[in-house]
């Protein structure tokens, strides 16, 4: 699986939408409290009642951690804490926003801008943990909450944006921003509240802002209802096979893992198959059981729209004109105008041609390898035409009589503790310098969690680094990296950073065997926690991963090459029973095979993210309520409509788009992979896994965070523009004409 497939809501926790008060809506708040020192607030904080001072002894949340790195106390933390902290929270934060902007004082830097980072950091802690624990460990009373706060916190936010007096100091200070002497950091930092709080609508008549607060909250509490239904969807479509027979295919360690997820839904003797968010599921590659696979391929792409209590399609709908509305009512074509205005890309016809590109040739290579499959089945006498139930399976078989190579060899040398100890840590030690210690001694809040602290070339304490790797049913699917403490010097705070996997656990005593797709994940998603780990800004806005959507994914594409470099490949992949090594055949063979079911692959993401822009350019009036006959229009006209090869997401369990996140933004991935892929040549053709380009890269790029335009920090690490033909060459479109598939390249 290409690293553009892997899942994020990847975001959700990752990377900045707006202000740092909006990322709140998003789960990941900015301004932390600080580790050493303590920054003052922008006014004096109301006396505490005898109250809030008991209830401060009482719940974890509404005071700084002692812990290190003032990492979140897991062991102390209850789900009725949430709440209260939560609402004391944005009180408090109100308040301070009141407070600077009443001030009588004329605005400087320091009194307006300054002030608002220094502002909310009980709200930023709750709100980080809060939006955490719902996305990794959720349970129906967290989620009660969820759906009570979201339009709370829409509220709130609209409550600072759309602050008249404060937006004055903002604006005041801005149009003075030129003979201001501000250093350059701070400079782009009062650039960006000003847009930030624009693009909130702070320009807005009152008529308008009342509405816009109401299309806030309205889509808050719709976004959560989304994501809230695609969990249970998921949980509740489990496939149930009584017969182990009908298993046919799968190994023994994958049988007992069915069973043994049987075993805990209480039906013990039977078999549950759990499914994944993305509409290709793991078991259809090896079942021989056609009648089953079609069950499995059937559930998962009927997901959230046939009815019920957890259907999202009026769901989908209801968003859609929501937000066309507010684009409309903030001055912009459509909601994807405003989304992309603030990315790399910038525009809609960019990403347009961008997509419009690939696709023809993307789909012309399905469907030649549909065409390869097709001629094995009509070999077998199989009497049936390739459907998409069919297609992982018979991949499988082209690929084995192609390159005489079967991915399940590999996962016998690709044992979890090792890939990540000796394979993905060992990588970051040979490249930056990075040392790890594993921390038993601090809490977690499950037992499978771990953490590491992570020490700089120096011997110097850098971060903790959180490693969730198992799925569960109170985790929501696919992968992705949070920050529980972002970095920031103005704070003294060092960062906190996890990173959720999402890997089936084995039965006890069993090993945990991952798939190559897996282990590519693995080094992705640490991409980037080191994004937040090697932070070093001064403020809290530009912290780690705190970059545009359509750039936050090109580190950790980045780190993906080491996974199959021949030095920390040999270093991790030995056989988990005799620790022999890979054997050098058979990583010839992986890696001539890498770029086999490139069309599928690709396929796949384009229609996912056509489906991401068709919805997201609608202008209110064109908003359709009939969303699967929508679906399946745009994707006939966008030309992927080949039933073989479905979209990675349909539109009613698409949380990228539907819950926030990615919304007009899941073309990132692949944009984000044309400096992915130019960077890898650079890595190439400057020694590959040495210490200096490690340092180079660190100190031009991931060190930086936000705290630069993007494209600025891409070319001061490459020395130039990105060029698209390394893409093109990773992904078999090097055969097209240039002038028909090459994208603009990002606007310098």
């Amino acid at each position: 699986m290409q690293n553009l497939t892997l899942s994020s809501a990847s975001f959700f926790r990752r990377t900045f939408r707006g202000s740092r008060v909006a990322t709140l809506l998003f789960g990941i708040g900015c301004i932390i409290i600080p580790l050493c020192g303590s920054a003052k607030p922008a006014s004096p904080s109301p006396k505490p009642s005898k109250k809030l001072t008991t209830a401060a002894t009482s719940n974890p949340l509404l005071t700084e951690s002692t812990l290190p790195y003032q990492m979140p106390p897991f062991d102390k933390i209850k789900d009725e804490h949430f709440q209260p902290a939560l609402e004391q929270g944005i009180a408090e934060e109100e308040k301070e926003a009141e407070a600077i902007a009443k001030q009588t004082e004329k605005p400087t830097f320091e009194n307006t801008i300054v002030a608002l980072e220094k502002m909310g950091r009980l709200i930023d802690r709750a709100r980080r943990i809060f939006s955490n624990f719902t996305g990794a460990n959720t349970n129906p009373a967290l989620q009660k909450i969820e759906k009570e706060m979201a339009p709370k916190f829409s509220a709130h936010s609209d409550a600072i944006h759309l602050n008249g007096p404060l937006f004055a100091r903002i604006e005041a200070l801005y149009n003075d921003r030129e003979k201001s002497g501000l250093d350059a950091d701070s400079k782009w930092l009062l650039e960006r509240y000003y847009k930030d709080f624009v693009r909130a609508g702070a320009k807005l008549s009152e008529p308008d802002k009342t509405n816009l607060r109401a299309l806030n909250a309205e889509l808050a509490t719709l976004q959560t209802t989304f994501e809230q239904n695609v969990l249970k969807e998921k949980n509740a479509s489990s496939i149930v096979v009584n017969d182990r027979a009908e298993l046919a295919g799968l190994s023994d360690n994958e049988i007992a893992a069915a069973a043994a997820a049987a075993k805990a839904e209480g039906k013990e003797g039977k078999f549950v198959i759990p499914l994944l968010n993305t509409t290709g599921q793991p078991s259809l590659a090896s079942l021989q059981n056609r009648p089953l696979r079609e069950k499995i391929m059937q559930t998962s792409l009927a997901r959230n729209s046939h009815g019920g209590e957890w259907d999202n399609k009026e769901v989908v709908s209801r968003i859609a004109k929501l937000r066309a509305e507010r684009a409309a009512l903030l001055g912009y074509a459509s909601h994807a105008a405003y989304q992309l205005e603030d990315q790399t890309a910038k525009d809609v016809p960019t990403v347009n041609k961008l997509l419009a590109d690939l696709a023809p040739a993307a789909v012309a290579n399905a469907k030649r390898e549909g065409a390869d499959m097709q001629a094995i089945i009509d070999q077998e006498k199989g009497g049936f035409q390739l459907a998409a139930c069919d297609w992982d399976f018979y991949s499988e078989k082209v690929r084995k009589a192609r390159y005489a190579f079967d991915e399940s060899q590999l996962k016998p040398y690709y044992e979890l503790n090792h890939v990540i100890t000796d394979g993905v840590f060992f990588a970051a030690g040979k490249l930056y310098g990075l040392t790890f210690k594993e921390r038993k001694d601090l809490p977690v809040y499950l037992p499978d969690v771990r953490i590491w602290e992570v020490f700089d070339a120096d011997g110097k304490s850098l971060a903790l680094f959180i490693g969730d790797y198992y799925a569960r049913p109170s985790k929501r699917g696919g992968a992705w990296m949070n920050q529980y403490v972002p970095q920031s010097t103005l704070l003294g705070t060092k960062p906190v950073v996890a990173n959720h996997l999402n890997i089936p656990k084995p039965p006890v005593g069993e090993p945990t065997l991952l798939t190559y797709d897996e282990v590519r994940t693995a080094f992705h998603e640490f991409g980037h926690a080191l994004h937040g780990m090697f932070s070093n800004v001064k403020y809290p806005r530009f912290s780690g991963t705190s970059v545009p959507r359509d750039f936050v994914e090109y580190p950790s594409q980045v780190n993906e090459m080491w996974a199959t470099w021949p030095e920390i490949l040999k270093n991790y992949a030995k056989h988990y029973k005799t620790g022999a090594p890979m054997p050098a055949e058979l990583l010839d063979k992986m890696l001539a095979a890498d770029k086999f079911n490139q069309g599928f692959k690709t396929t796949e993401y384009l229609a996912a993210s056509l489906l991401d822009q068709s919805w997201h350019q609608l202008k209110p009036d064109e908003v359709p309520t009939d969303t699967l006959a929508f679906e399946a229009e745009a994707l006939k006209k966008a030309g992927v409509d080949y039933p073989p090869v479905p979209p990675r997401y349909r539109s009613t369990y698409f949380s990228h788009a539907f819950a926030g996140g990615y919304s007009a933004g899941y073309y990132s991935y692949l944009w984000s992979e044309v400096l992915d892929a130019d960077s890898v040549e650079w890595f190439k053709q400057h020694g590959g896994l040495k210490r200096e380009n490690g340092d180079h890269f660190r100190e031009t790029l991931l060190s930086r965070g936000g705290s630069d335009e993007a494209m600025k920090l891409f070319r001061n690490f490459t020395g130039g523009d990105p060029d698209v033909a390394p893409l093109l060459k990773r992904r078999g479109l090097d055969k097209v004409a240039p002038a028909e598939t090459k994208p603009p390249e990002p606007p310098k």
